[in-house]
């Protein structure tokens, strides 16, 4: 049983009611694709709505005798907008024809691992491609969330505003310098490292940290596709799975200047969500690529 179900508003689910919502996305799809997987060999996803860009995909192929044969499920929420159009490496999982994109976004300050969404389309792109010459890429992400929370903002002035935006433009230039191997670069970066640190280590004495930390972005648990954010909601709106009639919440976060969408159950949201406040939770990161030529 897929632990996600819950954020798309299947709760309480046994075997037989998965059995039936498979078979209603085999029997009644919005969407399906074929192309040739890894090995040469038919890879069919087929993929309904429950809900506004919610829904269920089940990935298999075709036996010789006509009978389908299911690989593996997954619960998805496709988002609405490019999130990065930064270098992706894509990597097959070992045990399925399912992949992961990696991407090193200098906004989050870390290695991005999200699962693909869209692998029959990728699988079809991928085999265009001439020479092994790889065209750009960009990633609309979204993401999932079984139980998060929402915090009051920090309140600040328009003048720290405006001064944490310059300081957040000037540390994505000295990483993107970094990467390139400048050695002052990467100097001063460890310098900001340990005032940073410096700081922290005197306010957390007195206040508490989700007075001082304003968003984060960090790896959750085992899994290299979950997170555990920290941002503030941008937008706010809802959908409704079609099946159970659960209340689904959409927001848009900002998480370090990264925007992207997240789903999640009402009934597992604590706080009522607004324009302004934050977000806080643990989530598997989704997301379609698509593919650009130069």
């Amino acid at each position: 049983m897929h632990s996600f179900l819950k954020a798309i508003g299947f709760q309480d689910m046994n075997n037989v009611k998965l059995d039936e919502i498979l078979n209603q996305v085999f029997e009644k799809p919005n969407y399906m694709n074929i192309a040739k997987d890894s090995m040469g060999n038919e890879f069919v996803q087929i993929s309904k709505d429950f809900g506004k860009s919610i829904g269920v995909s089940i990935c298999g192929s075709y036996s010789e005798d006509g009978h389908f044969e299911m690989d593996y499920y997954y619960p998805y929420f496709h988002g609405n907008r490019i999130t990065s159009e930064e270098y992706l490496e894509i990597e097959k999982h070992s045990d399925k024809e399912s992949y992961a994109a990696v991407c090193d976004d200098i906004k989050v300050g870390i290695t991005l691992i999200f699962f693909i969404q869209n692998v029959a389309e990728y699988l079809k792109e991928k085999s265009t491609w001439k020479n092994n010459i790889i065209p750009k890429m960009s990633a609309s992400l979204a993401a999932l969330c079984l139980n998060g929370k929402v915090l009051l903002p920090i309140s600040k002035s328009e003048v720290q505003i405006q001064k944490n935006e310059e300081i957040t433009q000037n540390r994505n230039h000295l990483i993107a310098a970094a990467k390139e191997g400048d050695e002052d670069a990467i100097e001063s970066l460890t310098l900001e490292d340990i005032d940073l640190y410096s700081m922290l280590s005197k306010r957390i004495i007195n206040e508490d940290v989700l007075s001082i930390v304003d968003s984060y972005f960090m790896p959750y648990g085992i899994e290299s596709d979950q997170y555990s954010v920290l941002g503030e909601i941008l937008d706010v709106r809802y959908t409704e799975n079609i099946i159970t009639q659960k209340r689904i919440c959409i927001m848009t976060v900002d998480t370090n200047d990264l925007i992207y969408d997240i789903c999640i159950n009402e009934e597992n949201l604590l706080g009522e969500p607004q324009v302004g406040r934050r977000f806080k939770g643990n989530i598997w990161l989704q997301g379609s690529i698509n593919t650009k030529i130069n």
